[in-house]
């Protein structure tokens, strides 16, 4: 009977272990990847994004915590802190301070702000490829767990899903660019839609 329990230890002792091993694999990847979006510089990409709300495509620019995303219906700006969306259809633009989930649904490197704290992390491997699973420890968080799949020979995200209580969002990401950007870029300029009517929901 003492024998069977310490091996059953033994056998718990060494899958904490080799859990902890691939968390810090997981992290480690992550922190590669981040380094590379990261760039103090900025850069560029093309996205596609499914799920519950429809589906858009476009182009995004990053530079640290904000970005500007242009789809074929809306442009968004986020400086950090406040969000400007701009509707084409109907030239009406929405001020707003986003939450982290709407961040991240318009920005698929927003993960590399958020990943460091209060998630746990797993992945697997293949030839090609990592997917690092991240499990929400609160799952009062509006995102609740999210999959990043990330190229092995680049290093850059190639999706993100990402579960919020209303369903999956997909963000498929191609056409990496390390470009400069301009930290006024990422505000709306009044006087470049001199016709659009600003509404404030902050």
């Amino acid at each position: 009977m003492k024998k069977s329990l310490l091996i059953i230890a033994l056998l718990a002792i060494a899958i904490t272990i080799s859990f902890a091993q691939n968390a810090t694999q997981a992290r480690k990847v992550l922190d590669k990847t981040a380094g590379i979006i990261g760039r103090k510089g900025g850069a560029t990409a093309n996205f596609t994004i499914s799920g519950k709300y429809g589906n858009a495509n476009g182009t995004i620019a990053i530079k640290g915590n904000k970005f500007r995303a242009n789809t074929s219906d809306a442009i968004v700006w986020f400086d950090g802190k406040t969000e400007w969306t701009y509707i084409k259809k109907n030239e009406e633009v929405n001020v707003s301070n986003p939450t982290e989930a709407q961040q991240q649904s318009m920005n698929p490197y927003k993960f590399i702000t958020i990943y460091k704290n209060g998630f746990n992390l797993s992945m697997t491997t293949s030839a090609s490829e990592y997917k690092v699973h991240l499990v929400s420890q609160n799952q009062g968080r509006t995102i609740k767990e999210m999959y990043i799949t990330i190229d092995k020979r680049t290093n850059l995200p190639k999706q993100v899903k990402m579960r919020q209580a209303n369903g999956w969002t997909t963000i498929n990401i191609s056409n990496f660019k390390a470009e400069n950007q301009t930290d006024a870029s990422f505000r709306f300029n009044a006087k470049d839609f001199p016709k659009a009517e600003v509404i404030d929901l902050r």
